[in-house]
């Protein structure tokens, strides 16, 4: 029985390989010197989501910043939103050649910007009271490219099938392993970015990712390659979102469109440890199964035992993402039933058809 349970439990403990180290935007120091900050937003019809990020931005106590929207040619109220919050808005109505929308819009965004530092927030986040100020003072002590996962918080149901996603994608990321900073990010969060006027335009921006669907992850990558490092966070306490309130079909768009292309740039050991994580998570359920059907099973108290670990770690893992809830993790099987199935589902769409959709348009990947 011993040797059964090791067989589930060695995988397991890989989680704690590739996330053991989440950690928040540090507390504000009272040294930092305030800079002129930029928050560009870039927006496509986002008129129902957009509201949580205005208002939140007019809470912020920083003495010198500026709110850019960009507006992707929407065709909904979003660039009147905006503007009644005091926003300056830049309507952009078609894209350049060989251009993406969101990497379009971010570009623009700071073309017209004038401050000394770039905040990119997607439309759907909302910063905390004193967020701003958080994340400003996390670049000034670490400088480079700053990213900030937000803090995931759901209303319905449905929208907590993420949970494996996001686990995945933390641990794609190679920001937050037990090496530490011996180990180089593998990409940021596209939520929220930061990083000063000159590196910036100095590397090129968002013009080297121009055509990229994961632009995110591209960014990290040629900035790296040009000098400026990637330091990423998680946003408890600092920022939030809530991704997809528009239904299922909207959540397994936005899924479906990022991750068979963002598992083709996760780094080989990283892929194959939750890939071992993920096979070894279905086979404790089949153990655990054993338990209460298949009498005399040899799987059935190494399985149970197993699944009991992997519900405590996915609940330890979760709590810092989101407000997911226990229920999540007791039934974590079906988060990852669903998660194979949209994922099969990119597959087929990135490699097979070579374009995916988001938000009314199809986007060819190469």
């Amino acid at each position: 029985m011993l040797h059964h349970l090791l067989w589930l439990l060695l995988p397991w403990s890989l989680a704690f390989v590739f996330l053991g180290r989440m950690r928040l935007c540090p507390p504000v120091s009272s040294d930092v010197a305030p800079v002129r900050v930029s928050v560009v937003v870039p927006a496509r019809n986002e008129f129902h989501r957009l509201s949580p990020l205005l208002d939140s931005m007019s809470r912020q106590e920083y003495p010198d910043c500026e709110l850019i929207v960009v507006d992707d040619n929407s065709t909904d109220g979003t660039a009147g939103l905006a503007r009644s919050a005091g926003a300056t808005v830049i309507s952009v109505t078609e894209l350049e050649h060989g251009w993406l929308g969101k990497p379009h819009a971010c570009w623009v965004g700071a073309q017209r910007a004038s401050g000394d530092l770039l905040v990119f927030l997607d439309a759907d986040t909302e910063l905390e009271p004193g967020g701003l100020k958080r994340i400003v003072a996390t670049h000034a002590r670490h400088g480079g490219l700053v990213s900030v996962q937000p803090y995931h918080r759901m209303k319905r149901p449905y929208e907590r099938l993420s949970a494996l996603f996001f686990i995945i994608m933390m641990g794609s990321i190679r920001s937050f392993t037990l090496a530490g900073d011996a180990v180089r990010p593998n990409g940021s969060f596209g939520p929220c970015m930061v990083c000063s006027r000159e590196d910036y335009f100095r590397t090129g921006g968002h013009s080297l990712v121009r055509s990229e669907i994961i632009d995110d992850v591209a960014l990290s990558r040629e900035m790296g390659r040009r000098g400026i490092e990637t330091h990423n966070f998680i946003g408890r306490g600092t920022i939030s979102f809530r991704m997809y309130p528009h239904g299922l079909g909207d959540l397994i768009e936005g899924w479906t469109k990022n991750f068979a292309r963002g598992a083709m740039h996760t780094d080989l050991l990283i892929l194959v440890m939750m890939v071992a994580w993920i096979s070894s998570s279905f086979a404790t359920f089949d153990a655990a199964r054993a338990f209460f059907f298949e009498d005399g099973s040899t799987w059935g108290i190494p399985g149970l035992i197993a699944y009991t670990a992997y519900v405590a770690q996915i609940w330890w893992l979760l709590r810092r993402l989101g407000n997911f809830g226990l229920t999540i993790a007791l039934t974590y099987p079906v988060s990852l039933l669903f998660f194979t199935w949209v994922f099969v589902r990119s597959l087929y769409l990135t490699l097979v058809r070579n374009s995916v959709r988001w938000k009314g348009r199809v986007i060819p990947v190469r």
